[in-house]
């Protein structure tokens, strides 16, 4: 297949999702009409093995049990009590609740692995205290929207599941790659909350009162549970004591036994958890189906050959190409969500970047960061029209926008700053794991 039939079949999607189809219908329809056209009706006897070793795939067993064990923190008043706490030791900083945002996303993310769960939960606890105390919306909904997207970069990580599914790679390596730059993250966010306080008037609210020193050490205890499940999905990971699937499992179990300690165990709870993993799990799994079938066509058709071929062809860098990529993202994140994004293009873009010698970690980690990106882009980022719509005040769409552009490009600044120094991703798996 010619680098024309490609770009016809990429602008043909495109041009189906301005047109509101859904990603999984359009996959579906370009792998097959695509497929039978090109290659006859036998393509579907191909096809059928491949929808059922989806629905097989151990890893993605993993899934709905992140997802779980997210919507058993954020139902069991655990999310609550770690924003207060958190805001009792970083509510003094220059930034005040802002930093709290931060945080509190950081270590939720550390927990649930979903970002959308991350915005939301936080979210709803603290848009009513930063109201209270006069915070600017723009700073409020921005850092809500930008923390949020912790939740796909700081291990565990659904999409860091998905990538390890697709790109057949080690997910304990993956989960581990992303700390650091998790954390690195995180503290940039923070720095810049503290700098834009200090220079713009009126943008932290009012003073956080003084907390005795006891009753803050005495608040810890909330911050237990998160750390607990942290300790026990990533350590039996890295002992080798779980595979990933397990250690969700682990944490599930843990989840429920706080949970039964908090005195929520009934059956509403229960349903209410359930229903929910069940419907963002049929919608994960639909679009990971959808994608292998696409997939398909792409293999069959040489798609990722002739794409690198095309790309060397150009004489790029691996440092050119990724900023290429880098531009690329941008502008698939304002039309795709993070999940269509992931599964359309690591199939194509995977064998590019490792024939030019990119570690294949390093560039999963690149790909949720773009993933990051793309839930903060305007028109069709998640996590804005998330933390809308959990605010109350019903106020303008372009506050979330603009509070959320200041930490996109941070988050392009850091992107180029792991080009110029991957060890930075590859250090500590490298470390704990060996080469």
């Amino acid at each position: 297949m010619g680098i024309g039939s490609v770009f016809v079949g990429f602008f043909s999607m495109m041009g189906l999702l301005l047109m509101s189809f859904p990603i999984a219908v359009i996959m579906v329809v370009l792998g097959v009409i695509g497929g039978v056209m090109l290659y006859g009706w036998p393509l579907l006897n191909s096809m059928g093995p491949v929808i059922w070793g989806v629905q097989n795939e151990n890893i993605l067993t993993a899934v709905p049990l992140f997802i779980l064990l997210g919507e058993l923190l954020l139902r069991s008043g655990i999310a609550d009590r770690m924003y207060g706490t958190l805001a009792l030791w970083l509510g003094r900083l220059p930034g005040g609740l802002l930093h709290t945002n931060i945080g509190c996303c950081s270590l939720f993310a550390a927990t649930s692995g979903s970002s959308v769960a991350t915005a939301a939960t936080v979210g709803t606890v603290a848009l009513p205290a930063l109201k209270s105390r006069g915070y600017g919306a723009r700073q409020a909904l921005g850092s809500l929207a930008a923390g949020g997207t912790l939740g796909i970069l700081i291990p565990p990580s659904v999409n860091l599941l998905i990538y390890g599914s697709l790109a057949n790679e080690s997910i304990g390596r993956l989960f581990i790659a992303g700390i650091v730059p998790g954390v690195a993250l995180t503290l940039l966010f923070m720095v810049y909350i503290a700098v834009e306080s200090k220079f713009l008037p009126g943008a932290e609210g009012q003073s956080e009162q003084k907390v005795p020193m006891s009753e803050r050490i005495a608040a810890l205890v909330h911050l237990v549970p998160p750390a607990v499940i942290f300790a026990i999905v990533m350590g039996s990971i890295y002992f080798g004591i779980a595979t990933p699937t397990e250690s969700a499992a682990l944490g599930v179990v843990a989840a429920l036994g706080f949970a039964w300690r908090e005195g929520k165990l009934s059956v509403e709870f229960f349903d209410n958890c359930f229903r929910q993993t069940a419907k963002t799990t049929g919608m994960i799994l639909l679009i990971i189906t959808a994608a292998f079938m696409l997939n398909v066509t792409l293999a069959l058709g040489g798609i990722a050959q002739t794409m690198t071929e095309w790309v060397a062809s150009f004489g790029l860098s691996p440092a050119g190409l990724l900023i290429a990529l880098i531009v690329f993202y941008l502008f698939l994140g304002m039309f795709m969500d993070v999940l269509s994004m992931q599964v359309l293009t690591i199939p194509v873009a995977l064998p590019i970047v490792t024939a030019v010698g990119i570690d294949p970690i390093w560039f999963g980690i690149f790909i949720v960061l773009m993933c990051e990106l793309g839930m903060i882009t305007p028109p069709v980022g998640m996590n804005l029209y998330v933390v809308q719509g959990v605010r109350k005040d019903g106020g303008p769409f372009r506050d979330v926008v603009q509070g959320a552009i200041p930490y996109a490009l941070i988050m392009v600044l850091f992107t180029l700053l792991l080009i110029a120094v991957p060890d930075l991703v590859l250090w500590l798996p490298n470390s704990m794991m060996g080469n």
